[in-house]
């Protein structure tokens, strides 16, 4: 290859590589780029093999996670924390003890008890409402936290600090953090899928994204509706989808040169490839065709998956991608009216909380069955959380607001004792009054579950040393197996 560098006094020095060029210049343009062809391949696989065998600091109880967000915030003393005495008390004038996290004042505002009845189930004889039939069969496999609390009750705060750990955006997800700590599984699958479930949650998708982290650790969307993934298409268009990334290849290549950022450049290259081999993997992992009835059934899904199913066919790939090696699946909720978030009832409480039950409810129980029965539990963490609670209290008959002094998540499988609850509120439903957890502290047992220690998990970023749970956190080692 014929070269005509500038060299330092800005003549053209026809025909050699220039004595200042860095080292992956003169690989590149000397013998016919061969060399930089041996060094890209070699740099392939050394990054292939450090993102696959990443060793976590201590002996990990789960590999994966699976993360089922319950957007808009599902009602506490409607679920899992049955309050007697808010039902005794129900219509009656609202006070309780100032709370600064609290929006509502309690002037005008009545007591609402459950609409649903609570009985105790499984072994553990756990309480849940009616809401939930299906969950209720699988209490023994839960650890129902019910003291979490937060900071502020907005929405996209809360939606954000309980996946970046900040309630201001540009901070990487928990789940861009596991894949860059512990690295992929599969290098033919990204470390983090999100299964979307055409909604975006409050706070966009900051709370999906790597932020300051390499872009190879962000989540890769897969819908629920339609083509699972843009610009993935049937193997047969490989030929054509090659060119492309040769054609990208060159041109990154040539920008990297021009602004010296060959890293970053590199890492862009990385997310081209993974792409491209996820093109004959995940088309398949999507496609649920192949599963037996008894599992489609088991998850409440049919050959011609309705609306109504969306969730479910989820769930099911949640578990196909989770046992073919992907580390960290979110699952978001479809949402059945277009004025709030799925689970965000300020009106209505009974008839759109029910909706929400009857989507999500056997799909859940389903996926922690059938990764009982294919022994992926216990290394797998099932979690399910909002971003926040609902008062135990309205403004209204059939409706309830936001509430952070203390609402309900639930842990199952990767470590975590089942048939448990850990923490409690008051005797209204008020405020956390027994151990009491923030979202940092269920963030750095998430870590400890995986084998990383919180406090050592760390990217150095604008001057300083940033982690997912900044300068907060314990593990909470009450609810540990």
């Amino acid at each position: 290859m014929s070269v005509n560098p500038v060299d330092r006094a800005g003549s053209v020095c026809p025909g050699r590589v220039p004595p200042y060029a860095s080292r992956r210049e003169f690989l590149r343009q000397s013998s016919l780029g061969f060399g930089w062809l041996a060094f890209a391949g070699m740099t392939a696989q050394a990054v292939s093999a450090r993102e696959v065998q990443t060793q976590p600091h201590f002996s990990p109880r789960a590999k994966r996670i699976i993360f089922l967000f319950m957007d808009g915030g599902v009602s506490h003393v409607d679920t899992f924390d049955p309050k007697p005495e808010l039902t005794r008390q129900t219509g009656q004038p609202a006070k309780w003890k100032p709370d600064v996290r609290s929006q509502a004042v309690s002037a005008g505002r009545k007591w609402l008890g459950s609409p649903w009845n609570f009985q105790q189930h499984g072994q553990s004889g756990l309480w849940v409402s009616d809401l939930f039939p299906h969950q209720a069969k699988v209490v023994d496999d839960l650890c129902v936290i019910r003291s979490l609390t937060g900071e502020t009750p907005l929405h996209g705060a809360q939606s954000l600090l309980l996946h970046t750990g900040r309630s201001v955006a540009a901070a990487p997800s928990m789940g861009s953090w596991i894949s860059y700590g512990l690295g992929r599984e599969n290098e033919q699958l990204p470390g983090y899928v999100l299964l979307n479930n055409d909604w975006i949650p409050n706070g966009g998708f900051q709370n999906f994204a790597s932020s300051f982290l390499p872009a190879v650790h962000q989540a890769t969307l897969v819908r629920a509706k339609g083509v699972p993934v843009d610009n993935i298409v049937a193997a047969d268009s490989s030929a054509l989808q090659r060119a492309k990334l040769d054609f990208l290849n060159e041109r990154d290549s040539d920008f990297a040169r021009q602004q010296g950022a060959s890293q970053e450049i590199e890492s862009a290259i990385r997310n081209y490839e993974t792409a491209a081999r996820m093109q004959t993997l995940v088309p398949e992992l999507c496609d649920v065709s192949g599963e037996t009835a008894e599992t489609l059934a088991l998850y409440g899904v049919d050959r011609s998956i309705s609306y109504d199913q969306l969730y479910a066919l989820q769930c099911l790939r949640a578990r196909r991608l989770v046992e073919s090696g992907v580390r960290y699946v979110e699952i978001t909720c479809p949402s059945t009216h277009l004025n709030n978030s799925p689970w965000d009832q300020h009106g209505e409480l009974k008839l759109r909380h029910g909706e929400n039950a009857r989507i999500t409810d056997q799909p859940v129980a389903a996926l922690l069955i059938d990764l009982k029965r294919r022994g992926l539990l216990d290394d797998t963490l099932v979690v399910w959380a909002g971003e926040m609670g609902r008062t135990p209290h309205s403004s209204g008959t059939d409706g309830r607001d936001h509430h952070v002094s203390g609402y309900t998540i639930w842990m199952a499988g990767g470590g975590v004792r089942g048939g448990m609850t850990f923490g409690a509120t008051d005797e209204m439903g008020m405020s956390a009054v027994e151990n009491v957890l923030d979202i940092h502290d269920v963030h750095a047992t998430i870590l400890h579950l995986l084998g990383i220690n919180h406090e050592r998990l760390t990217f150095r970023f604008g001057g300083r040393d940033y982690r997912l749970t900044d300068v907060h956190g314990r593990v909470v080692n009450e609810i540990l197996a």
